[in-house]
């Protein structure tokens, strides 16, 4: 089982840092997709204000959210990166404090440094690929 499967097997809930509200976003989309095939999706943007999206609460960053998650007994497994490349390393590093088992930065996202530091910490890491491609590729 190569990473991607163990990813799609094992992760419950996912962070998505930088979905939007906006449902002609691919963040939106993607995140719908995944929430549709069973995935918990937790919104992750200050632009959100804490609203609602996809029916779950926003939260402003990853550790909010984290908290939040565990007073409900569940932990975030995934952080979905839909930044750009120069954010993902801030991202990547709150992932890591939070304890979160995967790191995906999507499409376009890339950051050596962040992934090795991911790594180092124990995380699987995949970067510049898309989770509901591989979703529909491999499971669909």
């Amino acid at each position: 089982m190569d990473l991607i499967d163990e990813i799609l097997d094992n992760v419950k809930t996912i962070a998505v840092v930088g979905l939007s509200d906006n449902t002609a976003r691919d963040s939106h989309g993607v995140s719908a997709y995944m929430q549709s095939q069973g995935y918990r999706i937790i919104p992750v943007n200050p632009a959100l204000n804490r609203s609602e999206v996809l029916g779950e609460q926003s939260y402003d960053d990853l550790a909010s959210a984290s908290a939040a998650a565990q007073e409900q007994g569940v932990k975030i497994d995934l952080v979905d990166v839909f930044r750009r490349s120069e954010f993902a390393g801030g991202v990547t590093d709150d992932a890591i404090a939070i304890g979160a088992e995967y790191v995906w930065m999507q499409d376009g996202v890339v950051d050596e440094a962040a992934a090795e530091r991911a790594r180092a910490a124990g995380m699987g890491v995949v970067m510049d690929d898309c989770i509901l491609r591989q979703h529909k590729q491999r499971r669909a």
